[in-house]
């Protein structure tokens, strides 16, 4: 049941607000994201900025990299493949077949536990790209959100 309501949410996701226009928004926020580097240049960017809170975006460049890490042991471990529909091609290629969890998701929701407020509207919005373009099921975006929030509360 939940394997069918999975797929059922995954191919809402791909069959609904596909303009143009999202569409190229959604490929370049993922492209951003990629392996954590969106997160990183915020934490170094920050850090280079705001010296009083200097800490703290090192603890989210610590949270990002721990996450990154964490997700890649359990993707390797579970080696649940990536979501094929035959009639809608994932939008976006992908260097792995392994799709559980979502490192975007991952190290999005370890920044956003330690940077707050508005980025955690920045790690949905970039968890929520990967199963709009097809390369995860939604269930493996949120798996991601989960272990990256965990992780970030264990960072020192």
């Amino acid at each position: 049941m939940l394997a069918a309501l999975d797929r059922g949410l995954l191919r809402l996701l791909r069959t609904r607000g596909h303009a143009p226009p999202i569409e190229r928004a959604a490929l370049g926020l993922t492209r951003l994201a990629e392996h954590g580097v969106l997160w990183l240049g915020i934490a170094a960017a920050g850090a280079a900025l705001d010296r009083e809170r200097r800490p703290l975006y090192a603890r989210a460049a610590r949270a990002v990299l721990l996450a990154y890490g964490m997700n890649q042991a359990v993707k390797f471990t579970v080696r649940r493949r990536r979501p094929l529909l035959e009639d809608l091609p994932p939008l976006y290629p992908t260097i792995s077949e392994l799709s559980y969890p979502s490192a975007h998701a991952s190290t999005s929701f370890a920044a956003a536990r330690v940077l707050g407020g508005p980025f955690y509207l920045l790690a949905a919005a970039v968890a929520l790209t990967r199963p709009y373009l097809g390369v995860h099921y939604p269930s493996d975006s949120l798996a991601g959100a989960v272990l990256g929030t965990a992780v970030a509360k264990l960072v020192p």
